[in-house]
């Protein structure tokens, strides 16, 4: 398995994409599988990205790919690839509605007072899942808790949280955190986990995000 993992910024730029960077090393030398990381939207070209099982957004924001960029992309999806969205890759390429449905959703916003970071309640939707192995039905943890726009009606959600469990939520309803989708050819994970770096250092989200991973490379019902 080898996965492309991208975190060009032209917006906010996360501190923990450094991170991120260092615990997917660290999870492709005991997972053994190859990773790369870039910044270069070059890379997305047909040559390059046929080599990839996936491609992660990590921490992604703006506009980061040019039109060609973007056709390359569309294409790598269509013919079986698989992608990977952590946290703000839903603040990213607003002006390209195919991205958006293949994230899932767009950011609409985040808590701002009297933190941007708090403790919230998560709730899983779907038990004894490849994506929620080992998680508990219910959990409390500390992060930056995206609310979103656009949501796609084809998810698959696989977690949710309590706007009520915080201040600042914007999707009282309804507020998916991760899922997953079958898109164009391809396959799709998302989690709105990964703005501390303390995330990085958590077996509950380190065991979603591998499952994603494992799950947008073509795995029939991957497990961490």
């Amino acid at each position: 398995m080898n996965i492309l993992v991208f975190s060009k910024t032209e917006g906010y730029r996360h501190e923990s994409i450094e991170a991120g960077k260092d615990a997917l090393t660290k999870m492709a030398d005991e997972k053994d599988f190859e990773v790369v990381f870039t910044e270069d939207a070059e890379q997305f070209n047909e040559r390059e990205l046929k080599k990839y099982n996936t491609v992660l957004f990590l921490n992604t924001t703006g506009d980061v790919l040019n039109e060609a960029q973007q056709n390359a992309f569309e294409r790598y999806i269509q013919a079986g690839g698989g992608y990977v969205g952590v946290h703000s890759a839903t603040d990213t390429e607003y002006e390209w509605p195919w991205y958006g449905g293949l994230a899932g959703a767009y950011f609409h916003d985040h808590p701002s007072d009297p933190s941007n970071v708090q403790k919230g309640k998560f709730t899983v939707t779907q038990k004894d899942h490849w994506a929620t192995k080992g998680m508990p039905d219910e959990f409390e943890r500390e992060d930056e808790f995206y609310s979103f726009k656009n949501i796609s009606p084809n998810i698959n959600v696989v977690l949710t949280i309590d706007d009520k469990s915080y201040i600042g939520g914007s999707n009282p309803e309804y507020h998916p955190m991760s899922w997953y989708q079958e898109y164009k050819g391809g396959r799709s994970f998302y989690t709105a986990m990964g703005h501390t770096n303390e995330t990085y250092e958590e077996p509950l989200f380190l065991n979603h995000l591998l499952a994603g991973i494992q799950y947008a490379a073509g795995g029939d019902a991957p497990s961490p």
